[in-house]
């Protein structure tokens, strides 16, 4: 059997959706491309993606869960390759205070969303 598959989405919970839409169209320039409501209000799923990407990050929201979410030591985090200016862009996540961890000596840095969900942010490949 030969098995042919593509990541489709990620799943991450948070606290707050439109903090963490805007969190993620600022530092990411990720677009909304699609919304599930539950009809009783007891959830919503936002999908975010980039342009001409079919991988989306999926955004839900709970209504009935109380406190933040157990991330554990975060060593799970999403992984975003930047195709522009390097520099820039850590410019703009210094600017925006969301640069929570560096190891230069790898050339690469971690950004964390309103719910302390870690980015690893890196260069683009020669």
């Amino acid at each position: 059997m030969d098995i042919k598959m593509h990541f489709d989405h990620f799943n991450i919970n948070v606290m707050d959706l439109d903090a963490s839409v805007k969190f993620y169209r600022e530092n990411l320039g990720l677009e909304e491309v699609g919304e599930i409501p539950a009809a009783d209000g007891s959830f919503i799923i936002k999908y975010l993606s980039s342009p001409g990407n079919d991988f989306r990050l999926e955004l839900t929201w709970l209504r009935d869960h109380e406190g933040p979410y157990e991330l554990g030591e975060n060593e799970s985090h999403l992984a975003l390759r930047f195709d522009g200016d390097y520099d820039e862009i850590h410019e703009l996540h210094k600017r925006n205070g969301v640069i929570c961890y560096e190891n230069p000596s790898m050339g690469i840095y971690f950004i964390h969303d309103p719910d302390d969900y870690w980015i690893e942010i890196l260069r683009k490949k020669n």
